[in-house]
């Protein structure tokens, strides 16, 4: 299992998903995560970073 770290930003919210662009590898495809699983507060242009199974907000 892949437990980072990673930062990624947020590039699409849709519905309950959001779609994370990793900021070091931006020609791999999008990942697909549960909204649930991030921070509340995380907007289109938001940076998180990820580490051991879990995402931080970097920049609203």
């Amino acid at each position: 299992m892949d437990m980072g770290p990673y930062d990624y930003r947020v590039e699409l919210i849709d519905g309950d998903y959001a779609h994370l662009q990793r900021v070091d590898k931006p020609d791999e495809p999008r990942k697909l995560v549960a909204r649930a699983l991030l921070p509340a507060e995380i907007r289109e242009g938001s940076r998180l970073h990820y580490e051991c199974l879990e995402y931080s907000l970097l920049e609203p």
